[in-house]
């Protein structure tokens, strides 16, 4: 009768330990990256929105007063947006795009840019989308 030799058991489960901390290290570099790239998207975000509101109708404001309502005019929101934009420099995020959406009171804007994950495993797709948004609000108090 042969006896069952346990020789080489051990080194099967190290290699499997090494596989799944490996794939534990990908998901979590690649997970970092695609959370600073949203907070970096949301800064620029922040800033467009706040830009674009505090930009509306300044001339008028300042000539005529806001009278009961500051009202947004959305061609004008989106220009603002485009200048502040092109001054901060965003366009460095490679395939920057943005969408502005404006209300009576608010402006809306939601960016979005690809981001090529630092880790890809063979097979998976080597980039994604990160998107964010924001707003901001008038409000006119007495």
């Amino acid at each position: 009768m042969r006896r069952r030799d346990d020789l080489g058991q051990t080194s099967v489960l190290i290699v499997g330990f090494f596989v799944v901390a490996a794939l534990l290290v990908v998901v979590v570099v690649d997970a970092s990256a695609a959370y600073l790239h949203r907070q970096r998207l949301d800064a620029v975000a922040d800033g467009a929105a706040i830009a674009a509101v505090d930009g509306l109708q300044e001339a008028s404001i300042y000539q005529n007063g806001l009278g009961e309502r500051a009202v947004l005019d959305a061609r004008e929101a989106r220009a603002l947006v485009a200048d502040y934009l092109r001054g901060v420099g965003a366009y460095r995020y490679r395939g920057l795009h943005y969408q502005v959406f404006t209300t009576p009171d608010s402006v809306t804007v939601r960016v979005s840019a690809p981001l090529d994950l630092p880790l890809a495993p063979a097979g998976w797709g080597g980039s994604t989308t990160v998107t964010a948004s924001s707003a901001a609000f008038t409000e006119v108090v007495d």
